[in-house]
């Protein structure tokens, strides 16, 4: 699951809506929780955080502090606790016990866990069912090593012996996730090590050597049973994990320095847990304090000033100085809140900054929004100011950019399948029955059929006599019993009569990418409605059609509208809907028409809100 390098797609806080809505699904999922232990891993003052993965991947922590959960589908329907999250409340999920250290190895390499390689207490196997989430733990420590889902029931493994694969492993101590604070991805895991381990010969080696062993060799090995090595003493960690988040950095991708796996699990037995540890210890040191805050946005204001204002854009309004400017200017995974300063609102603040001199501003009275008229660039702070420099993202060349501009572009085609009406005539001229047409190729094999059986009427050549076989390919099931057949038929109507006999297919391709469904072409649905307090909303849906995913779209019409977007599964149907906040229904079909190429034909609107 956290073997490769996966990029983030955003990194966001929850809502209080959202982070009600996941506690809830915490204590669904994982019965042996209680409230206090949801609480101790989702500390109700702290802000919870979700970054969300390229492979639909959510993780969910304490910003600033460690992931706890990560959610597979994205859905809730496969959420699991980290390492971290075990090590906070051990008793969070049933655990298989290992052999020894032996196995460990394998395990804490990425390779799933066997039966052979668990120890069976003397009362007997756990009872367990398929798809249920258990820890791996050494004997005689209660840190889990490894997270995972069982691969069959108890019943099922007892009936099968108890081999072949216990629980598929979704993360282990020492992936990238283990590598993570905040849901950004370090490069160096050395930190963490320091502080857990005290053995300096393991720490030199971290430095130097290789990646964990595979998961075919773990294998073979788990199923012969083997391994009985001991493991050492431990020693308290508590004082680590804050040690390791204040030493931490934060970078949006996963990208880790590995060690081998006979110099990690001399490391995994010392590991100890410390019972009720304080939630404000994983959060109070990552805190920004006020004056941080006051000083963080003063230097992103004069980064701003020196580097993206200019001239020709004032007046601005303070809103998009906020998101277009102050934001892009801040330290990169550092999170600026303006409810968080002295000021607590951005009116406040600007206004502040105005009375010294350095900007001016004004109230537009009908947007009822602050306004920057100018600045000074011979005032103290502007002119006593180094500005950052912008490192220049590397230009795309133009095969990477006609690349991109491809994978845009749409090409959606109607085409048909041979059905058992037509399928004598296809037969009669040798096409394939199994292909699929477009019109004019439908339309070509009868008259190809026309041509071979010489049904153009001698003395009209506009006019085809109707054969029994041509017949009944075109009427056969549409004249009403008693009616007449027609004996001819004018060219101009032959072939779409004949088209509409066959079964409506479309393709639709989009780059590299290409999908056949049955059935007509269906529309994109964009809807906007009003909701309580008199708001707009945009609902966008059938995107799916057009080979469009939902969460990236989301993403995109967020920053475009600069509009929060969700995304929810359509009610008792297939296929998703992008809700955007704010009427944006013309925008949104110009946007889909320029940057998508959906035809226009394809889209249908319809706004609530007029009357």
């Amino acid at each position: 699951m956290f073997k490769k390098k996966v990029e983030a797609k955003s990194h966001q806080r929850l809502s209080g809506a959202d982070r009600k809505k996941l506690k809830r699904t915490v204590k669904d999922r994982f019965p042996r929780a209680s409230d206090a232990d949801i609480d101790v891993l989702l500390p109700p003052k702290a802000e919870i955080t979700v970054a969300k993965l390229q492979n639909r991947v959510h993780v969910y922590g304490v910003e600033g502090g460690f992931p706890m959960f990560f959610d597979i589908d994205g859905r809730g329907t496969e959420i699991y606790p980290t390492v971290f999250a075990l090590w906070m409340v051990p008793e969070l999920l049933p655990a298989f016990i290992l052999k020894g250290g032996e196995v460990s190895r394998f395990v804490i390499g990425g390779a799933d866990l066997m039966f052979p390689g668990i120890s069976v207490p003397q009362e007997g196997l756990a009872s367990f069912l398929a798809g249920e989430p258990w820890a791996v733990k050494v004997p005689g420590n209660p840190a889990a090593i490894a997270v995972g889902a069982t691969t069959m029931s108890s019943t099922e493994a007892l009936k099968a012996s108890l081999r072949g694969k216990a629980l598929r492993i979704t993360h282990y101590y020492h992936d990238l996730l283990w590598e993570s604070v905040e849901g950004h991805y370090v490069p160096n895991a050395g930190f963490l090590e320091d502080v857990v381990f005290e053995d300096p010969a393991f720490l030199q080696s971290c430095q130097t050597s290789g990646s964990c062993e595979g998961a075919s060799e773990a294998s073979n090995s788990q199923q012969n049973g083997s391994g009985s090595q001991e493991v050492g003493e431990p020693v308290d960690v508590t004082n680590s994990l804050s040690e390791a988040n204040q030493a931490s950095s934060s970078l949006t991708q996963f990208d880790v320095e590995n060690v081998t796996a006979e110099e990690i699990i001399a490391g995994v037995g010392d590991l100890k847990i410390k019972e009720n540890v304080p939630s404000e210890e994983l959060t109070d040191h990552h805190t920004l304090s006020t004056e941080d805050v006051d000083a963080l946005l003063d230097k992103c204001l004069l980064q701003a000033l020196h580097t993206t204002v200019k001239d020709k854009d004032l007046p601005l309004p303070g809103s998009t100085l906020w998101s277009n400017h102050i934001l892009p200017c801040r330290t990169p995974g550092i999170t600026l809140d303006i409810k968080k300063s002295s000021y607590k609102k951005l009116s406040k603040w600007l206004q502040a900054k105005s009375s010294t001199g350095l900007i001016a501003v004004k109230e537009d009275k009908h947007k009822k929004e602050v306004m920057l008229t100018s600045f000074d660039r011979n005032h103290v702070e502007y002119s006593s100011f180094k500005p950052e420099k912008i490192e220049k993202k590397n230009e795309i060349s133009d095969h990477a950019a006609n690349e991109s501009r491809s994978n845009r572009m749409l090409d959606v085609a109607e085409i048909y399948k041979p059905s058992i009406h037509v399928n004598p005539i296809f037969a009669s001229v040798g096409a394939d029955k199994g292909k699929l047409f477009s019109a004019s190729e439908a339309s070509d094999i009868a008259f190809k059929y026309i041509e071979k059986e010489n049904l153009v009427k001698p003395t009209d050549k506009s006019i085809v006599v109707l054969d029994a076989i041509l017949c009944d390919a075109l009427f056969k099931g549409v004249i009403k019993k008693g009616s007449t057949y027609p004996a001819e038929i004018h060219k101009k109507d032959l072939g779409q009569l004949f088209i509409s006999r066959m079964q409506a297919h479309h393709l639709v391709t989009r780059g590299s990418e290409s999908v056949v469904r049955k059935g007509a072409l269906k529309a994109i649905q964009i809807l906007t409605e009003r909701r309580q307090g008199n708001k707009k909303v945009t609902k966008l849906s059938g995107m799916e059609t057009f080979l469009m995913d939902a969460e990236a779209l989301a993403s995109e019409l967020q920053k475009k509208f600069a509009c929060s977007t969700s995304v929810a599964e359509l009610p008792g149907k297939k296929g998703h809907e992008v809700l955007v906040q704010g009427g944006v229904i013309d925008d949104l079909a110009k946007h889909l028409v320029e940057q998508y190429g959906i035809p226009k034909r394809y889209i249908e609107v319809l706004d609530k809100t007029k009357k």
